[in-house]
């Protein structure tokens, strides 16, 4: 019988419960699929701990997935068995070795990019395009501020970016990290334990400021994020690895500069089949073309979830991550 990670209540990686299970019949407008490899991203850990609820429980968590098609179910007309898939989004339950998810969030995957690249990359590279060209458009001239720049987003961040003309400056938490995120193209970056980070974007952009902030930090950063910004600029607070944010009083957005503010998710940005598709032809455009690198730092044995998690939340993981059934 397949197996799957299964949580029965949240908490810490020990909920993480590597069990047979019966994945079932694809019903109608679905599709199963055995994984190759699965995405390991920070938003699992959101969901592990309760901070993103699951519908029920037991539950089976992760959001992506690539791998190949077993079973079509009834109206399914763009899929059939053998076809080699990826996804990233709802609905959850992708830490399993077999699975049924719904046809219309799957994407064929390009004969260039192999099942276990698109695990690594489909929920991050996606997030990628939505932060560079949804919630800013970033071109020649931009300057953006990306925290987290070795990460697994930030990464690709770094590489797109620089082919889209843009200044970049990253914070990073050591001079391995500082290495790996000029490797991907950071134009500048900053050891946040180390140094001042608002002082030395000012220095940077000379007193001016960023066009746009990227923080997936959240607790710890974002304050301070604000103040990294130029009049009129964007933050983009789209993740909480230090923690939830504290409720702020928004007038700072005016004293601060008339800022913007917002809260994106991926799940908004891909949820009509026409904006999924739109997303991922992009990034396997960037990706193909050679422009965006596929870097793949870490692999993990699916019944070893709760290791993975524990290296995630302790920030011992750069670039991408995934763990094989």
């Amino acid at each position: 019988m397949p197996h799957a990670i299964r949580m029965h209540s949240t908490g810490g990686p020990e909920v993480l419960s590597w069990e047979s299970y019966d994945p079932g019949m694809p019903g109608p407008g679905e599709v199963r699929l055995t994984h190759d490899a699965i995405g390991l991203n920070f938003i699992d850990v959101y969901q592990r701990t309760g901070l993103y609820p699951l519908p029920s429980m037991p539950a089976i968590p992760g959001l992506e997935g690539a791998g190949i098609v077993d079973l079509v179910g009834e109206g399914v007309e763009d899929l059939k068995k053998g076809d080699r898939v990826a996804y990233a989004g709802v609905p959850p339950g992708a830490y399993c070795q077999i699975r049924c998810i719904p046809a219309h969030r799957l994407v064929k995957l390009p004969q260039a990019i192999s099942t276990r690249d698109a695990a690594g990359i489909m929920l991050q590279g996606m997030t990628a395009r939505y932060l560079l060209k949804g919630c800013y458009k970033v071109g020649p001239g931009t300057t953006i501020l990306i925290h987290a720049a070795a990460g697994g987003v930030g990464s690709l961040v770094c590489q797109w970016a620089k082919h889209l003309g843009a200044i970049t400056i990253g914070t990073v938490g050591s001079r391995e990290k500082a290495a790996i995120a000029k490797e991907n193209g950071c134009t500048h970056t900053i050891l946040y334990q180390e140094e001042d980070f608002v002082a030395r974007v000012r220095e940077i952009t000379k007193g001016q400021g960023v066009d746009v902030v990227y923080d997936s930090i959240g607790k710890s950063t974002f304050m301070k994020s604000l103040d990294c910004l130029r009049p009129t600029g964007m933050m983009v607070s789209f993740g909480q690895s230090s923690g939830p944010l504290e409720p702020f009083n928004i007038g700072l957005l005016a004293q601060k500069g008339s800022l913007f503010l917002t809260r994106p998710s991926l799940m908004h940005y891909t949820a009509t089949r026409q904006d999924l598709l739109a997303h991922a032809e992009d990034l396997f455009n960037v990706v193909t073309a050679g422009v965006v690198k596929i870097r793949i730092m870490r692999e993990y044995a699916l019944q070893d979830a709760a290791q993975a998690h524990r290296d995630l939340e302790d920030r011992k993981t750069t670039g991408s991550s995934i763990l094989i059934p």
